[in-house]
């Protein structure tokens, strides 16, 4: 049981308790009335400041970022709000278990992922980060510390904090479901020319939970043109595979290492069936940020030599673009050059995935980005979550993509995020919010149940010490 013994899980539990008063007194010390945020170091949001706005001073969150502890018996784990998934996987793995969704980011926090949502390749089985949730302590707008379940007296506050982004409170721990793991995943990747055809093996597979007659357990897709897309389908294996240092059989197979000088999403296009640990499985997007890495040229062989492995991480790259938004280095060169201003356009939205050849109609037509990732998704309940409605037992298809795209003469920035927010409304869709939101107010609460979420607010933040869904996402980005 990590933790090793029971003093050492009662020193982590008295510690969270210390660290718990030290918060409630930081909050208690603010002037009444006076606004309330985190003070944190990283960030996985796309919505940048340009430093030089004020901004309230932030609560110190630091203490809340380790693992108390996992239950291998139970299947369980209790993590602290800010830890990382990096941390928790590593804290799960060697338990034999990991979260049932691990968002692709190492620096995503686990309770940045319920507050503010998170997808990955497990999805369309089990659901989204919060639908493993057992339990969330918060600590709400009114600096009240609370213990939220589905079916206790804080049940309103439970249901509603998924997509609240941390405008409801901030967790400072949550139990959590796990899932028992093998040390290897055999992965397939299956190419399409077509989009219909693509998008209905999808639904498919995610409906049978098998391709070929081989089971499915993890299934996302790549899209490098509306002619040339991918399904990669993953399950752990029985082959006989080894990994690196390793001693081998005759006819054993490797696996792959995507955190060297072969990169992981080219390996798509160049071979049908691959094998990675579960722990690079995890973490194969992290190295190069899916493909964005090659705006810094570190898909480059010459200039990937040298920039050193423990760089090459997808936070690391964040901070480059924050640094380079902040003082508009990209737009001036760019001025400067004669070139045309870019929007930049990072999204991830949900479709219902008989309306996805549509939407990718369109994406292709107006927006025109390549690569696109796409990953299926399914609530893992029956019911749905009010600040993010999707229909229970519906398949939906999370499309993701991160790049500019220029704007013509006359477009105002915000354009092409604008149309893009108008056809996945009109395709029955939903848009995550940690990037730029271009709804009108009334739009946006139509959207992400405005009266729900007023009623939860009034309960837990009654002074308004947070920003509002609408001031956060929208007004403050």
């Amino acid at each position: 049981m990590y933790g090793a013994t029971v003093g050492g899980l009662t020193d982590r539990y008295a510690e969270h308790e210390r660290a718990k008063q030290v918060l409630s007194a930081q909050y208690a010390a603010l002037p009444a009335g006076a606004p309330v945020k985190l003070a944190k170091k990283t960030s996985n949001l796309f919505r940048f400041s340009s430093g030089k706005e004020q901004r309230p001073a932030g609560l110190d969150v630091s203490a809340f970022d380790q693992v108390l502890s996992v239950d291998p018996v139970a299947g369980t784990a209790d993590v602290q709000g800010m830890v990382t998934y990096e941390r928790l996987v590593d804290a799960t793995l060697v338990e034999g278990f990991m979260p049932f969704v691990v968002p692709q980011l190492k620096t995503i926090t686990l309770g940045g992922a319920v507050a503010g949502l998170g997808i990955e390749s497990s999805s369309f089985r089990n659901g989204l980060p919060h639908e493993s949730v057992l339990e969330m302590e918060i600590l709400t707008g009114d600096g009240q510390i609370v213990v939220a379940t589905a079916d206790n007296e804080h049940a309103e506050l439970f249901h509603a904090f998924p997509n609240s982004y941390g405008t409801l409170g901030y967790t400072l721990r949550l139990k959590i479901e796990l899932q028992p793991v093998r040390p290897y995943v055999k992965l397939r990747h299956v190419k399409f020319a077509d989009a219909e055809e693509c998008w209905a093996t999808m639904a498919r597979i995610c409906a049978e939970g098998s391709h070929d007659g081989e089971p499915v357990e993890f299934v996302d897709g790549t899209v490098f043109s509306p002619d040339e897309m991918y399904l990669t389908l993953a399950a752990f294996t029985d082959d006989d595979v080894y990994a690196d240092g390793e001693p081998s059989d005759a006819g054993s197979v490797r696996t792959s290492d995507y955190t060297g000088e072969k990169i992981y999403y080219q390996s798509l296009r160049e071979r049908t069936t691959d094998y990675l640990t579960i722990h690079d499985y995890i973490w194969r997007w992290d190295t190069d940020w899916f493909w964005c890495s090659r705006a810094f040229g570190v898909q480059n062989p010459e200039i990937r030599r040298f920039w050193p492995r423990r760089y090459r991480r997808s936070d690391v790259y964040r901070k480059i673009v924050a640094f380079d938004r902040r003082h508009r280095l990209t737009s001036r060169w760019a001025k400067l050059r004669k070139q045309p201003q870019q929007e930049a356009v990072i999204q991830d939205v949900e479709v219902p995935v008989e309306n996805g050849p549509k939407f990718m109609d369109f994406f292709h037509r107006e927006i025109g980005i390549e690569p696109v990732w796409l990953c299926p998704l399914r609530l893992r309940g029956d019911k749905s979550w009010p600040l993010y409605p999707l229909h229970p037992g519906e398949l939906y298809v999370n499309v993701g993509f991160w790049s500019a795209v220029d704007l013509k003469p006359g477009q105002p920035d915000g354009f092409h995020n604008r149309l893009i927010e108008d056809a996945v409304t009109a395709n029955g869709g939903h848009k995550s919010l940690y990037s730029t939101v271009h709804y009108d107010e009334d739009e946006f609460w139509r959207l992400y149940n405005g009266e729900k979420y007023a009623a939860v607010k009034a309960a837990y933040d009654r002074d308004r010490r947070l920003p509002d869904l609408y001031q956060k996402c929208v007004r403050m980005g």
